[in-house]
C-alpha cells in the first residue's frame, strides 16, 4: 500500500514538515516518488521512519542518523556495524536516562522540602537552629521518608484546601 506524506505523517504522529526535513537531510532515500514527484511511502518505509524517530528522540544528530540509514540500505555486510552503533547509542541513552533520573530525584526532594515548609508555614523547619542555613541532614530526612513511603505523590504533592 502507498501513503501520501500527510498519511505517513499522521500514521507516525509527526508533521509533514518533519518528513520533508528528513528527506531534505537525506534520511529518506528509500522513499519512492510518483510521476509528479510526490513522495509515496510504502508499508516497509515505516520501519525506517520508526528508527529515524527513535534516534532523533534519543538526541542522535541528523548526520549520524543518515549514516545509520545508509548502512541499513547497504545490506547484510553492515549488520555488525549497525549492531555496534546501536549498542553504543544504547549506552549513551542509558547515561542520559540515569542523569535525568538524578534530576527528577532532586526535583522531588525539593518538592518535599517546599511541601513540608508550606505545611509548617515556615522554611525554618529545615534550617539548622538559630541560622538560615539548611540543615545538612535534611536530604537524609527526605530519603528516610521516601524509603518508608509507598506513594511518592503523597510524599511530595501538596493537597489543595478543597481536598
Amino acid at each position: 500500500m502507498n501513503y501520501s506524506i500527510g498519511e505517513a505523517a499522521e500514521k507516525m504522529g509527526t508533521t509533514t514538515s518533519a518528513l520533508r526535513y528528513y528527506d531534505k537531510k537525506g534520511l529518506l532515500p528509500f522513499v519512492d516518488r510518483d510521476a509528479a514527484g510526490r513522495r509515496k511511502f510504502k508499508d516497509n518505509d515505516f520501519n525506517f521512519l520508526e528508527v529515524i524517530n527513535c534516534l532523533k528522540k534519543s538526541g542522535v544528530p541528523i548526520k549520524d542518523i543518515g549514516n545509520f540509514i545508509s548502512l541499513c540500505l547497504q545490506g547484510d555486510g553492515t549488520l555488525q556495524e549497525r549492531y555496534d552503533y546501536l549498542d553504543q547509542e544504547e549506552g549513551a541513552l542509558e547515561d542520559k536516562v540515569h542523569e535525568m533520573q538524578s534530576q527528577l530525584d532532586f526535583l522531588r526532594f525539593k518538592k518535599w522540602y517546599y511541601k513540608t515548609s508550606v505545611e509548617a508555614g515556615t522554611e525554618d523547619i529545615h534550617f539548622t537552629p538559630g541560622t538560615k542555613f539548611v540543615d545538612p541532614t535534611t536530604h537524609d530526612q527526605y530519603r528516610a521518608k521516601l524509603k518508608n513511603s509507598s506513594d511518592i505523590r503523597e510524599l511530595i504533592d501538596l493537597r489543595s484546601k478543597k481536598d
